[in-house]
């Protein structure tokens, strides 16, 4: 069997986002591990995983860092298995206390806030100077041309296709993020067994975003189920659309999640080559590089927070780990079992 791997939690510019909740639909079943350990919650989320390996499960990738998990989804079964840190908002959890299981820790999990908050407030500056970048573009832009290339991509898309008479399901995602250990994602594993991927290249404020939401739109309208992933720098705008009833997918392929065709099957859109005025790159030269060295600073500061973050916990991780044996965890794992 196959697992999915995606993100619910981003880091974004406007804070801590949660998209958790699409994402349970279906889902009869949320169990939620109560714990100050992420380390820990993650073991017992690994020992299920072994559990459930005959299944198909979605994987939640961590925010935190690639050495902690979320939770876990396995949709044929109609459970998910939760870090009660991303469940909060959710009335009916049943939640799971480990502490009656696991020594309680010896110190306070550090308080890493205020450098989240320090991060958040980065992200924030480097969207304000962002947006300076997308008002370049957006001056030169063919919005019209853009607008009659979308009807016409989507026409393609969908002709003899037929609809189905059903209520499609939106899945709201991230395919990466800002995290303690850079800026992070997971592209390559949700393309790799699609045949249809399209690479959008093109500058900030060049329709990117509008485009994919046009096609998701449509998609949705015609009965299919849609996984949207938003951006974790700007969690108002669309990275990637995936639907796999139609073997489809489309994704912002620009720095930092800059990717190129591989395999047959595989095509570039650039919407700078295509709905820009030629020569504007060199024309505001100039304008361009101030702001994007002002836009890399607050996004390079802002991850340093994240990362001090990251080292302050980890070290507390750490010490409460070697206190923790495998055979507990199993056990506990094995009381989740359903």
């Amino acid at each position: 069997m196959s697992n999915l791997r995606y993100y619910v939690i981003g880091n974004t510019a406007e804070g801590q986002v949660n998209h958790l909740d699409t994402n349970l639909i279906g889902i009869d079943q949320v169990v939620a591990l109560h714990h100050p350990s992420a380390r820990l919650k993650t073991a017992v989320l690994q020992k299920l995983m072994d559990h459930y390996a005959n299944h198909n499960i979605e994987v939640l990738e961590s925010s935190l860092g690639n050495d902690v998990l979320d939770g876990i989804i396995i949709r044929e079964k109609a459970i998910a298995f939760l870090d009660e840190r991303i469940a909060r908002q959710l009335a009916s959890t049943d939640v799971h206390d480990l502490n009656n299981f696991f020594p309680s820790p010896g110190t306070t999990r550090p308080d890493v806030s205020g450098l989240m908050q320090q991060a958040y407030d980065s992200f924030a500056e480097g969207l304000r100077i962002h947006d300076d970048l997308e008002a370049i573009y957006i001056n030169q832009m063919d919005f019209e041309r853009a607008d009659e290339f979308a009807e016409d991509f989507i026409t393609e898309l969908l002709t003899d296709v037929p609809k189905k008479q059903r209520e499609p399901r939106r899945f709201h995602r991230l395919f990466g993020t800002n995290t303690a250990d850079g800026v992070v994602n997971v592209v390559p594993h949700l393309i790799e067994n699609i045949k249809d991927v399209y690479y959008i290249k093109g500058r900030a404020g060049t329709g990117k975003s509008v485009f994919m939401k046009k096609i998701a739109n449509a998609c949705l309208d015609h009965g299919f189920d849609v996984e949207m992933y938003y951006c974790s720098f700007d969690p108002g705008s669309i990275d990637m659309v995936l639907v796999r009833e139609l073997d489809f997918c489309i994704f912002d392929s620009t720095d930092p999640h800059e990717f190129f065709p591989q395999r047959d099957g595989e095509k570039v859109i650039d919407m700078y080559e295509n709905f820009v005025a030629p020569g504007t790159d060199e024309t505001y030269a100039t304008e361009i590089d101030d702001v994007h060295k002002r836009y890399k600073s607050c996004m390079k500061k802002g991850v340093r927070f994240l990362k001090e973050a990251g080292e302050q916990w980890r070290k507390w991780e750490d010490d409460y780990m070697k206190n923790v044996s495998n055979a507990a965890v199993k056990n506990v794992a094995k009381s989740l079992q359903i």
